[in-house]
């Protein structure tokens, strides 16, 4: 497994909850046994790429975080491309990216940039860092954090599984949607939560995994242009990726 697919990964995981780098987490996501990924991470460390305690949270060094913010932005540009320019939907852009990150030239992901206007975003929510490492992310929240009545904007929705993608496209839940907490069920049943679009309101059910994989944002992305902020959202945190 490359170097630059585990900084990447350990970058993903703590990039919305600094607790989630670990060991475990990491094996998880790249499919790998935790000894391989205990070892991998002797190599990081030696590479000057990750500082590391036994059991302990996982953290990127600044070289460490510069190189993967590099491939993270790579991925999601081409992530962005797939779906904005060749039609993919974005339930199959992830598999696609993870391949194609590796085979593209630098000037072609500033050209693949270019041709989007200089996306901030992926289509599922994430952050795309610039050209120089900033990121502009915004402070959002876990959708499982709000209580009944509270009201939120979907900010960001995780991309692991392309089949949850799909059901979250059939019952209408995509980036920037109104989301109101209705009610939580009890003894660990669903999160009832209406929706508003433009076009109309629904009543949806959420389990356990859709649930975690969404945040929220406060309010939605203002439609006024991003100038100098890079970023729509008024509270976004701008943080350097070198």
């Amino acid at each position: 497994m490359a170097v630059e697919d585990y900084v990447k990964v350990i970058f993903n995981l703590g990039e919305w909850d600094a607790a989630a780098r670990s060991n475990a987490n990491v094996a998880a996501r790249l499919g790998v046994s935790t000894s391989s990924v205990s070892e991998m991470v002797r190599k990081l460390v030696d590479l000057g790429l990750v500082d590391h305690e036994p059991y302990g949270e996982i953290d990127l060094t600044p070289q460490g975080r510069g190189r993967a913010v590099e491939m993270v932005r790579r991925h999601r540009l081409v992530e962005t491309y797939l779906l904005e320019q060749l039609g993919y939907s974005w339930d199959e852009v992830h598999d696609e990216a993870e391949v194609l990150e590796h085979a593209v030239s630098a000037l072609m992901v500033e050209r693949m940039d270019y041709v989007l206007g200089h996306p901030w975003r992926d289509p599922h929510g994430d952050p795309i860092p610039t050209a120089e490492g900033l990121v502009h992310q915004p402070n959002a929240r876990p959708l499982a954090a709000l209580e009944a009545g509270e009201v939120g904007y979907v900010a960001r929705i995780g991309d692991e599984d392309p089949d949850l993608l799909r059901w979250f496209t059939d019952h209408g839940l995509d980036l920037d949607v109104q989301v109101t907490v209705v009610e939580r069920k009890p003894f660990g049943g669903p999160l009832v939560v209406e929706l508003e679009t433009a076009d109309e309101r629904t009543t949806v059910d959420l389990g356990t995994q859709a649930v975690a994989a969404l945040l929220v944002a406060a309010m939605p992305p203002s439609s006024v242009s991003m100038g100098e902020s890079g970023c729509p959202y008024p509270d976004c945190r701008h943080l350097d990726g070198q």
